[in-house]
């Protein structure tokens, strides 16, 4: 639906039928009249309001015009980059004589946008926060998560003296947790390819120096992601929710990993609606144990009063 403003304009009135009452359609980007629907204008411009602002800094924040700012790049997508068509604003082929100038133009370019050490290490991670967010198959907004995190990382100086794809890893990691995507560090570890003990370890030193708040994660947060790998049905994982709430209430999940939990739950779960999965098959899907999931399930089973069968 595009937004419409019905209203008096000053000294405009409809050369059609003389009418004064005119509609503004923004979506549209027409003035209408509302008595006889003549379009007076289809070039409209939506002005907004008069945002107050007491100095030059605050009206350039306060700005509406141009493109939104994009955190998952360098620049933010405010550079400008000299295309390689050899081809100039009107679309014409710009003349042999001038394109060495054109070239060495280009190369200083790239030589110049990114000068300090601080700027090369942002541009570099940002990249490897793409690459590694490519492989693990993550939406946008975790991406430009990590980059605000990887990006005030460099802006504090905690780049230093420590490995940069490690940083990078922690980021993502962060970023999943701020924005509920569920994924342990042995699935990061396994995409970075840097062990686990690393990512945590630099994980931890950026949540203390950037007091970044998170909340600990729960088996619920897992068992979506878990039960849609496994192929099961909307009722096991309805049923595996419902276990993990009766296991939460008797603090059964208390000082126990949450994907160990989620695991032995989904085992039970599977099992009671009649889509038994091997403990084999429920260990590699959420990176435990099939040791830490028979010790789950016993638990479970026995302090839930559940009658199962395993």
């Amino acid at each position: 639906m595009t937004r419409k403003q019905t209203l008096v304009e000053e000294n405009v009135i409809c050369p059609e039928c003389g009418s004064s009452h005119l509609a503004r359609d923004y979506g549209r980007g027409e003035l209408v009249c509302e008595n006889c629907g003549l379009v007076i204008d289809e070039a409209y411009i939506d002005q907004g309001p008069e945002w107050r602002a007491f100095d030059a800094e605050q009206r350039k924040k306060r700005a509406r015009t141009g493109a939104p700012l994009d955190y998952s790049l360098p620049d933010k997508g405010l550079n400008t980059v000299i295309g390689w068509q050899n081809k100039d604003s009107y679309g014409k082929s710009i003349p042999t004589r001038n394109r060495a100038q054109l070239y060495r133009l280009r190369k200083w370019q790239r030589r110049i946008r990114f000068g300090g050490t601080s700027e090369k290490s942002l541009t570099y991670g940002i990249s490897e926060i793409d690459k590694l967010s490519s492989l693990m198959t993550l939406s946008r907004n975790v991406r430009e998560a990590a980059a605000m995190v990887y990006r005030r990382a460099v802006e504090k100086n905690l780049i230093r003296g420590r490995k940069l794809e490690g940083v990078v890893a922690a980021a993502i990691y962060a970023a999943c947790r701020q924005c509920g995507v569920p994924h342990t560090l042995d699935e990061i570890s396994l995409a970075a390819k840097m062990e686990r003990k690393e990512i945590g370890k630099t994980y931890r030193f950026l949540t203390r120096e950037l007091t970044l708040k998170l909340m600990p994660t729960s088996p619920q947060d897992y068992v979506g992601r878990f039960c849609g790998v496994l192929e099961l049905s909307g009722d096991a994982q309805a049923k595996t929710m419902e276990i993990v709430r009766q296991a939460e209430e008797k603090e059964l999940t208390s000082g126990r990993g949450p994907t160990g939990v989620a695991a032995a739950a989904i085992y039970i779960a599977a099992t009671l609606c009649g889509e038994r999965r091997t403990q084999r098959e429920v260990a590699d899907v959420a990176g435990v144990t099939e040791v830490t999931i028979r010790n789950r399930y016993k638990e479970l089973a026995e302090k839930l009063d559940l009658d199962v069968v395993l």
